[in-house]
């Protein structure tokens, strides 16, 4: 079974391999390799920061009960 990674390994190796497209020096087949990864990381990270975003949009109260959790602007 593999082992999930954290956000931050999943941020360090996209930027990673985008440091490695930038320079152009991989050929067609492995930059076609690191492109699909990297889409896959990409997914990986839009899911943890939505499913992050609705546990912080949650407010618990003292009784225990959940209350959407809203930013006032003054």
């Amino acid at each position: 079974m593999e082992k999930t990674k954290k956000f931050e390994e999943n941020i360090k190796e996209l930027e990673q391999i985008i440091n490695e497209l930038e320079t152009g020096e991989i050929d067609l087949d492995e930059s076609i390799n690191k492109y699909t990864t990297a889409m896959k990381l990409v997914k990986e990270c839009d899911e943890k920061l939505k499913t992050v975003e609705e546990q912080v949009s949650k407010m618990v109260l003292e009784n225990g009960e959940e209350e959407p959790f809203e930013v006032i602007d003054n």
